[in-house]
């Protein structure tokens, strides 16, 4: 069990204790992975039976910033000293167990629930069942360029994160502004905060560019009136209340957000933190809204229909949950909130 250290005042970013709690519980997730080297590229004179590698991964990390501790396993217990002079760590790449080439820009967690999906068709997600481990093939050779498009290095994955991260700024706010603002030394400590899973690092520049949540959400408008905040131009919002305001989570003009089908297409659409009548856009709406097949329609938000369940961060999230909320509180490092969504079916 983590146990959750009271954050510095100079690590909370005046944001409310319950919104830094939940950021630290999100980044304190990890996910068990068993990975193991390919056994028809294995060297020579490897020690065959210890080719497997059992790791704890944070949900926030990325499958090539796992690559050198994976390395020094190798180095140190399965290869020989002739063999590992020879080992390319560029060449090496990874596939799921049923033979699907991984994606290494996706974030750990990620990888985990999108499999999870896949897995959870035969019965209903419990809290109650134990983690399985995701089971990794890394090959060590021939990688394949083609489909990977670029090499799954950590520079390219920090690229890629910048990329997600801009993209995820440019949806919240209209504009990349804060992303592009922020100082080269900043930029680099937002990854380098992944890349060491340090919590204070990440978020002492993530709080300039992710919204912020209050005490209470913003009071909805009087019945008849269709302005909402969503629906607003940008320079509506900049005088009508202090910096924290403005930064709200409930001011975002969308909330990052893309929706994992198993084995299926990603969706992404505009999510307003509001509806029209200003009240919360909720998880529930959002996905009557966009799978009404498998989230049908109810009124205020009941319980979901036992078709299908959403994960959010590994956490079976309930409907009444607030799209704003888990933009500010349990988006990924990169800035979004990914809702994979799995199929039940009879047990």
């Amino acid at each position: 069990m983590t146990t959750l250290a009271r954050p510095s005042p100079s690590s909370a970013f005046a944001t409310p204790a319950s919104t830094t709690l939940f950021r630290r519980l999100t980044w304190e997730g990890t996910v068990p992975l068993e990975i193991r080297v390919d056994s028809k590229e294995l060297p020579a004179n490897s020690d065959r039976g210890l080719e497997c590698y059992y790791v704890q991964a944070p949900r926030v990390s990325y499958l090539p910033l796992l690559v050198p501790e994976l390395k020094r396993f190798l180095m140190d217990v399965v290869f020989d000293e002739a063999a590992a002079r020879l080992i390319k760590e560029e060449d090496w790449w990874f596939e799921s167990e049923d033979g699907n080439l991984l994606k290494w820009h996706w974030p750990v967690g990620l990888l985990y629930d999108n499999h999870a999906i896949t897995q959870s068709v035969r019965a209903a997600p419990s809290s109650a069942q134990q983690p399985v481990p995701l089971r990794l093939v890394l090959h060590l050779a021939s990688p394949p360029t083609d489909k990977l498009l670029l090499s799954p290095s950590a520079e390219a994955c920090k690229q890629a994160f910048m990329g997600q991260m801009k993209e995820a700024d440019f949806i919240r706010w209209g504009n990349t502004k804060r992303m592009t603002g922020l100082r080269k030394a900043e930029q680099d400590g937002l990854w380098e905060g992944i890349r060491e899973h340090n919590f204070d690092e990440y978020w002492r520049v993530a709080s300039k560019v992710t919204p912020t949540t209050t005490p209470t959400r913003p009071q909805s408008p009087p019945p008849g009136n269709s302005t909402s905040l969503h629906t607003r131009p940008p320079s509506a919002d900049q005088n009508t209340g202090s910096a924290p305001d403005r930064d709200g989570a409930y001011n975002v003009r969308s909330v990052p957000v893309r929706i994992y089908l198993p084995e299926g297409p990603i969706m992404q659409d505009l999510v307003p933190p509001l509806l029209e009548d200003g009240s919360a856009h909720t998880l529930g709406h959002f996905l009557a809204a966009h799978l009404p097949l498998l989230f049908p329609p109810t009124p205020n938000d009941p319980p979901f229909a036992d078709l299908a369940f959403p994960l959010v961060q590994g956490v079976v999230a309930p409907p009444d949950t607030e799209m704003a909320w888990l933009g500010a509180c349990m988006a990924g490092a990169d800035g979004w909130v990914n809702v994979c969504v799995g199929l039940l079916r009879d047990r």
